[in-house]
């Protein structure tokens, strides 16, 4: 049963702690027991009254003294015993929210693009967060309030036999009564509770998607569309919620009423085998007392219960993540990428998305030497992101291998690829950091001199001292509070600080104007020297300086050459010169 398959899971979790818990079971074994005794003791005590009249008085205040006694003892070990088990359950919990959340976070982020290609960001924080929650709830009302009643139920319940078979068969009678109804409840509503929890996911990635796009939404007046796609989710939700609620009251007012028709049976029961002889008031009182306490705790149980089956598909959500494996693995013998050269070579690489959509590579191939500059034209769609995707290992090869001097990157740990190259992105990634820790994201170790050279090279040292706080400026949310142009400086500047041994530029100075584009131009120059470079360029004027250009079409490359070799030959390339630049073309020839 899928239940007991994701809760298992669930408390394997602990891991190490498991021993911890273990001491828990113990001490909750202590707990249900002490509870147990309670009403036993009163039954004794009101025997012991009940025949009082046919006793010494100093017997009779011995004996109740002794009963006393043992009913102080038993009170203040089950406040210890409390204590003990409340205080390490909420420990235990609080440590492994933390941990999982943690372990949660870290594989998301390792997860390949594919993978974050599928999922709306909004969804995975709202399984991450649920998740964890459901966990955490789970140990720690299990473990501090319910493991006990699973003991009183499962070994105290039948010691009660000793007491009196009669009226213990009577109340585990009960006990099974009720155990029937609940898991009649829980079956009718464990498939409906999955599609609530669904509704939810999409509540969230719907809130998620338009908050992450609130410019959209206001400069194309969305927000009456907007709240109404997000109100119809909910109206779902409610929906599809109410029946599963309509069950749990029910089971909610069953529980009360159990208690009700739990005592008057043992009553009635009772009174007939004390009229036989059967039953002592005293063990009457004895058993009213246990039925209200297992009754009282089943009612809690059903509670927790009830929680268990509306937490159950947000863990298994979060499982599901915590299960999905990358695209990309690592192969157990990985060894570190070592490139002092910096050759990069694809050998007839093909590629296809998984989920099809026909090849978006197919037997590329070519050699970029140590310390020249590669460009990647051709119309949106072409192939060149794609190729240098595969480069950084994001996917892999359909077929075909990629080089770096000579290793082939499957054989190569990610992190040691990954630290060996610098990107500068079409649009210009930034956290909601500093601009110190922004920069910081390829090299933390780097000094705050190593930062500013950095940062003048990029043109950058200058609006950054601008700042309210210079360097430990806040950027806000994808840097919102700088300029296109800064952002994209201060993206540039975090490349020349990590000074990888291959750059790939994506488009980097897309977003600046001319006199700071010259500007940059010349700090790039300066980064490419003695470095293989990688320039996607869809602005043709930018690849001038190329040592080849690539020129691809439908996934292939059709071209390759300098510039001037491309534009002689009038093919291709010559063609997207001629769109783009037609005043420019007899221009850019004649200065040959």
């Amino acid at each position: 049963m899928r239940f007991f398959r994701v809760y298992g899971r669930v408390l394997g979790l602990l891991g190490r702690d498991i021993r911890i818990a273990g001491f828990l079971a113990f001490a909750n074994l202590i707990v249900a027991g002490l509870q147990f005794l309670d009403p036993v003791l009163f039954g004794r005590v009101v025997n012991l009254l009940s025949g009082s009249d046919k006793m010494e008085s100093g017997v009779l205040w011995h004996q109740a003294a002794w009963l006393l006694g043992i009913w102080v003892a038993v009170g203040i070990t089950g406040i210890l015993s409390n204590i003990f088990v409340a205080l390490q359950t909420e420990r235990l919990s609080h440590k492994h929210r933390i941990n999982s959340m943690g372990k949660y976070f870290q594989h998301v982020l390792a997860l390949p693009l594919s993978f974050h290609g599928d999922t709306h960001s909004g969804r995975l924080i709202k399984q991450m967060l649920s998740g964890t929650d459901g966990l955490f709830a789970t140990w720690l009302v299990f473990f501090r309030d319910q493991l006990s009643t699973i003991l009183s139920a499962a070994i105290l319940l039948p010691l009660t036999l000793f007491l009196n078979w009669r009226l213990a068969l009577v109340l585990i009678a009960l006990v099974a009564i009720f155990l029937t109804f609940t898991a009649i409840v829980v079956r009718k509503t464990e498939t409906a509770q999955r599609r609530v929890e669904g509704l939810n996911s999409s509540l969230a990635g719907t809130a998620q998607d338009a908050l992450a796009n609130v410019m959209v939404v206001q400069s194309f007046t969305r927000l009456p569309a907007e709240g109404k796609l997000f109100g119809d989710i909910a109206q779902q939700v409610i929906r599809n919620q109410f029946p599963v609620l309509n069950w749990w009251a029910l089971v909610n007012v069953m529980t009360r009423a159990s208690s009700t028709l739990a005592v008057i049976t043992i009553v009635v029961v009772g009174t007939w085998l004390h009229v036989n002889g059967m039953a002592s008031v005293g063990e009457i009182v004895t058993f009213m007392g246990i039925a209200m306490l297992l009754i009282g705790k089943l009612e809690t149980a059903a509670s927790f219960v009830s929680s268990l089956f509306f937490k159950l598909p947000a863990l298994e959500d979060y499982f599901a993540i915590l299960d999905a494996r990358s695209s990309v693995p690592e192969k157990d013998n990985a060894r570190t990428l070592w490139a002092p050269r910096g050759e990069v070579r694809f050998e007839d690489v093909s590629f296809e998305y998984p989920n099809g959509g026909g090849p978006v590579l197919s037997d590329v191939s070519f050699d970029a030497r140590p310390g020249t500059s590669v460009a990647l034209v051709g119309h949106t769609g072409a192939g060149k992101s794609t190729a240098m995707s595969l480069l950084q290992r994001l996917w892999d090869p359909s077929s075909g291998r990629i080089t770096i001097d000579g290793q082939d990157l499957r054989d190569i740990t990610l992190d040691s690829l990954r630290s060996n190259i610098g990107m500068v992105f079409q649009e210009s990634l930034l956290f909601n950091r500093t601009i110190r820790e922004n920069l910081m994201v390829g090299r933390p170790d780097a000094t705050e001199d190593e930062m500013e050279r950095a940062c003048r090279m990029a043109d950058a040292h200058e609006f950054i001292i601008r700042q309210a706080n210079g360097y430990d400026t806040m950027i806000g949310e994808r840097g919102t509070s700088l300029s296109g142009g800064q952002r994209q400086r201060l993206a540039i500047a975090r490349a020349l600080l990590k000074d990888p041994p291959i750059l790939i530029l994506d488009e980097a100075t897309s977003a600046l104007d001319a006199a700071t584009e010259a500007r940059v131009g010349r700090a790039l120059k300066a980064l490419m020297a003695g470095r293989t470079t990688f320039i996607i360029a869809h602005r043709l004027s930018t690849v001038r300086d190329a040592d080849e250009i690539l020129v691809f079409e439908e996934g292939r490359i059709v071209e390759q050459g300098n510039f001037d070799e491309l534009l002689a030959r009038e093919g291709r390339f010559a063609d997207l010169v001629q769109t783009q630049l037609s005043p420019s073309v007899h221009h850019l020839v004649a200065a040959e």
